[in-house]
């Protein structure tokens, strides 16, 4: 069961309002560095899963 299921789905103009609400919270200049830890978490975690598929062969 999604528990966010009752917001719906996420379209254009929410993304924008959510960004802009990030930028106010962060500033623009920190904007590229949180996209580089956000970038590195996802490259670590999918190396991660991939040894685990690979152990499990």
């Amino acid at each position: 069961m999604n528990v966010f299921a009752f917001l719906g789905p996420i379209g254009l103009p929410e993304m924008l309002i959510i960004l802009a609400i990030i930028v106010l919270i962060f500033g623009a200049s920190r904007l590229p560095e949180i996209g580089r830890g956000i970038g590195q978490g996802i490259k670590n975690f999918k190396a991660t899963t991939r040894e685990d598929q690979d152990e499990k062969k």
